[in-house]
């Protein structure tokens, strides 16, 4: 099968809910707009702020002290989130909600022990929030971690650089694991954790510490194993205490143009960096997250920047605002794993913009979950940001299985082609995308 026309989509639901913009300075009336209302339409800023009153007018209001934990996990402020949630679970000690939400700041913030004791007394196999949106909160797993820091960096200087083996159709390295010799992983946020094939994990001799349910392009399913690694050696640099996750992966090892692939970087490692995918140069740059690499990213970048807000839920779910073709501004999943397109949308959007599938050039692609059957269309335009390209190639291969995850709505998801000509950095202390690029015929706008 042709590499340009497969459809990879690995969006593991290792962590779920979703994240939004900050449509404006000004609040609407409460009598018009609620705070549950503006949170659900994404405006959290808006939402925040009702909601802090009624936690000032009400010092035990329970579900005003637990959104605003919600929004400081979406807008990365763990600190603030901790506050919160620690004030909801002394409001309602019996509630598990906000202990599971707790839990997965402190993993977020590489606290794993603390994670794992959140958890304490939480029905793990049968609560909700644990099972669809934060699984890899696995008990066992994290606490393994004890007297260990998770990904502890070891290595000089501020940045390390791996050049692409491939660009498409997406970004593969090659790196290390525990180690050994060189394997080809490629990169995909869509994916969370640094994901290993499942041959290769057990080859490694990996122990499996749980197994979740994954959901991937087209609404398929499949089991995800959860384990960790002792290294990863990323260029000249070497990460050590790894929380992983495992899938099927050598069976895309064709269509991506290579021998074999064993691996993933996903968001979660990204997390961790100021990380970017220069596409037209071609590499994979993580540098230390500090004053002085943003410095030098400053430094090193020719011409100007376009900075797009995003914000990021459960443990790997990049939202930012965009917008299909004449409808009004949404919401969509920034996932570099999508292949063959530079969107995909849910039916419902692709419905409501007037877009026509391509019936007679569909055809079959592969995903996380296996073959699926590829429909492709034409959307007018498309913006992610200012970001603002026309005629972009889109792909229809069944459900959108994050539309309606979370309280607020998922039109789509931007992909591969999308932002190929860019060098994207991912700045998870500012909440940006930072985007570079030489205009392609196809970009209408990409600044003021």
């Amino acid at each position: 099968m042709n590499a340009a026309r497969m459809s990879i989509a690995l969006a593991l639901i290792l962590g779920l809910s979703s994240c939004s913009q900050e449509a404006s300075s000004q609040t609407s009336p409460p009598e018009i707009h609620t705070a549950t209302q503006l949170f659900q339409s994404g405006k959290f800023a808006e939402a925040s702020k009702l909601y802090a009153l009624k936690a000032s007018e009400n010092s035990q209001d329970y579900y005003a002290t637990l959104q605003l934990a919600r929004i400081a996990i979406l807008s990365n402020r763990l600190d603030d989130a901790q506050k919160w949630l620690t004030k909801a679970i002394a409001l309602r000690p019996d509630d598990d909600e906000a202990k599971v939400m707790l839990a997965a700041v402190f993993y977020r913030g590489g606290e794993f022990q603390e994670a794992a004791a959140s958890l304490n007394g939480v029905d793990v196999s049968t609560n909700k929030l644990l099972t669809s949106q934060y699984p890899t909160l696995n008990i066992a797993l994290l606490e393994s971690f004890k007297d260990q820091k998770p990904y502890e960096l070891h290595g000089s200087g501020q940045s390390t650089r791996l050049p692409f083996v491939k660009t498409d159709p997406l970004p593969v390295v090659s790196v290390r694991v525990n180690g050994g010799d060189a394997v080809t992983f490629f990169v995909d946020t869509g994916a969370s954790e640094v994901t290993l094939d499942r041959d290769f994990a057990r080859e490694l001799g990996m122990k499996p510490f749980g197994v979740v349910q994954g959901t991937f392009s087209g609404g398929q399913h499949g089991e995800v194993q959860l384990g960790r690694i002792e290294s990863l050696s990323l260029g000249n640099w070497t990460i050590k205490n790894l929380p992983v996750s495992t899938l099927a992966l050598r069976q895309l090892s064709q269509d991506l143009g290579v021998k074999r692939i064993d691996g993933i970087i996903g968001t979660t490692l990204f997390y961790h960096f100021l990380a970017t995918l220069d596409y037209p140069k071609g590499e994979l740059v993580l540098r230390r997250k500090s004053e002085e690499s943003r410095d030098q990213l400053a430094a090193s970048s020719s011409g100007k920047m376009v900075a797009i807000p995003f914000w990021i839920a459960g443990d790997h779910f990049m939202v930012a605002w965009g917008r299909v073709d004449s409808l009004p501004p949404t919401l969509l999943f920034i996932d570099t794993g999508l292949t063959g397109a530079g969107v995909k949308l849910a039916e419902s959007v692709i419905k409501e913009a007037g877009i026509k599938l391509e019936e007679t050039k569909a055809y079959q692609g592969a995903g996380g979950g296996g073959s699926l059957r590829i429909v492709p269309y034409t959307v007018r335009q498309v913006s992610l940001g200012k970001i603002q390209q026309k005629n972009v190639a889109g792909l229809y291969d069944g459900p959108f299985p994050w539309q309606n995850t979370f309280d607020f709505q998922l039109a789509g998801m931007v992909g591969h082609d999308f932002f190929k000509p860019y060098a994207v950095t991912f700045d998870f202390q500012a909440m940006q995308l930072l985007l570079q690029q030489k205009l392609p015929s196809n970009v209408v706008r990409a600044w003021p």
